[in-house]
C-alpha cells in the first residue's frame, strides 16, 4: 500500500478515520474490510464519477471478497432532492440491503450528502463511508456528518447529522476533475484560512496557483490542513450548537444565491461561497469590525486564482429583498434572528446576531451593482 496520512475525527465511540493519499480507491477493499460489518456494500455515485472510478473501486472490493451493488445518479446540485432521496432508498431496499450493509458514497458533495442522508433513514440507519472525488468534498463536505437535500425553500433544509464510518480521500481523483470544479473546491480551502488560520491563508497566497495547477505536494498539504481544521471543530461541536457554525463563513449569502438561481450549473457551490465570503467581509467592514485592507487582500487573491468576486450576471435580475427572504429561512435562524459569521480580520471569524437588515441590504446591493 502507498503511504497515506491518517487523521481522526474524535467523537468517542463514533470516531472515524480520514485516510488521505494517492491511489486509495485501488486499495479501498483492504482499507475497508476491517471497518465494515459484513462483506457487502452498496455504492451510490453519479454518471461523471462512475465513468472514471466505479470499476476500479469494484475491482478493489472484489479482491477483498466484498460484494457490491451500485446506483448511478445524474450529476449536479439538482440531484439533491426528495425525489432522488426516494430513488436511492428504494433502490437499496430493492437490492435487499441489510442493517449490516455499508453504503459507499463515491462522488462529490452532492453524492455524499444524498447517500449519507439515505443511509441515515434506510432501515433506521445503516453504516456509510465517504469516498469524495472532488476537492470541495475532500476538504469539507465529506467530513463532519452533515447529510441532506435541498428543498424549494433553500439549500440543505432537510437532512440529518450522521457520521460516516470512514473517509477515504484519494488525491488521484482530482486528475479527472474539471478546472472549474477544482477552483470551486479551492474556495472551501480558503475558508479555513479566512475563518481561523492566518498562517494557512498566508501559505495559500503563495501556493494557491500550485494547488490549482495540479502540484501533488501542494494539493495534499491543502487537503490535510483543511481536514485537520474541520475534524478539530467537529470534535468540539458535532451538531453545530456553537463553534461549528463558523464553518458557514460566506454560506448564508451563498445559499441564498444558489436557491434563487435554482441549483443549476450556472453557479457552483464553491463559486457562491467565494463571493459570499467577500460579502461577509464587506458587511464586517460596514459595521466597523474589520479593516478594509483585509477585504482588498482577499479580493486580490481570488482575482489572481480566478475565483468570482461578484455574483453572476443572472443574479442582477433580482433585488436584495429576494435574497433576504431566502436568508430568513437559513438553518442558523434563532428566534427569528439570523446568525452571521463576520470577521475582525483575516483568520478572526466570530458569530453574531447583532446585524440590522439595513446593513445586510447595503451589502447585497453593493454586490448586485458591482
Amino acid at each position: 500500500m502507498t503511504e497515506s496520512t491518517l487523521l481522526t475525527v474524535a467523537l468517542q465511540d463514533r470516531s472515524y478515520p480520514i485516510d488521505i493519499g494517492a491511489g486509495l480507491i485501488e486499495q479501498a477493499g483492504k482499507i475497508l474490510a476491517p471497518l465494515i460489518q459484513k462483506p457487502r456494500v452498496y455504492i451510490v455515485t453519479d454518471e461523471n464519477v462512475a465513468e472514471h472510478h466505479l470499476a476500479p473501486l469494484q475491482d478493489s472490493l472484489q479482491t477483498s471478497n466484498i460484494d457490491s451493488d451500485y446506483l448511478i445518479l445524474p450529476p449536479g446540485e439538482s440531484t439533491k432532492s426528495f425525489a432522488n432521496l426516494q430513488v436511492v432508498v428504494e433502490s437499496m431496499l430493492s437490492a435487499k440491503v441489510e442493517r449490516s450493509t455499508t453504503v459507499i458514497a463515491l462522488g462529490g458533495g452532492v453524492v455524499g450528502d444524498l447517500a449519507g442522508f439515505a443511509a441515515s433513514v434506510t432501515l433506521r440507519g445503516i453504516d456509510f463511508v465517504q469516498i469524495p472525488t472532488t476537492l470541495l468534498a475532500q476538504v469539507d463536505s465529506s467530513v463532519g456528518g452533515k447529510t441532506g437535500i435541498n428543498t424549494g425553500q433553500g439549500k440543505n433544509l432537510a437532512g440529518s447529522f450522521y457520521q460516516p464510518k470512514a473517509v477515504l480521500v484519494d488525491t488521484d481523483t482530482l486528475a479527472t476533475l474539471p478546472d472549474r470544479e477544482r477552483l470551486a473546491g479551492y474556495a472551501e480551502v480558503c475558508k479555513y484560512g479566512l475563518l481561523g488560520d492566518l498562517k494557512l491563508w498566508e501559505w495559500l497566497e503563495k501556493n494557491g496557483e500550485k494547488i490549482l495547477s495540479g502540484d501533488d505536494k501542494a494539493i495534499t498539504h491543502a487537503i490535510e490542513a483543511s481536514c485537520r481544521a474541520k475534524a478539530r471543530i467537529v470534535a468540539e461541536d458535532e451538531r453545530e450548537s456553537g463553534v461549528r457554525a463558523l464553518l458557514n463563513l460566506g454560506h448564508t449569502f451563498a445559499h441564498a444565491f444558489e436557491a434563487e438561481l435554482g441549483y443549476s450549473g450556472a453557479l457552483l457551490h464553491g463559486e457562491a461561497v467565494a463571493f459570499g465570503m467577500l460579502m461577509a467581509f464587506d458587511l464586517s467592514v460596514r459595521l466597523g469590525l474589520c479593516p478594509a485592507s483585509d477585504i482588498d487582500r482577499v479580493r486580490t487573491h481570488f482575482e489572481t486564482v480566478g475565483l468570482p468576486v461578484n455574483p453572476p450576471e443572472l443574479a442582477r435580475n433580482f433585488t436584495a429583498d429576494v435574497f433576504l427572504k431566502h436568508m430568513a429561512q437559513d438553518k442558523k435562524v434563532a428566534d427569528g434572528a439570523l446568525t452571521f459569521v463576520l470577521l475582525h480580520g483575516i483568520g478572526q471569524a466570530f458569530l453574531t446576531q447583532n446585524v440590522s437588515p439595513r446593513d445586510v441590504t447595503a451589502t447585497l446591493n453593493a454586490a448586485l451593482t458591482a
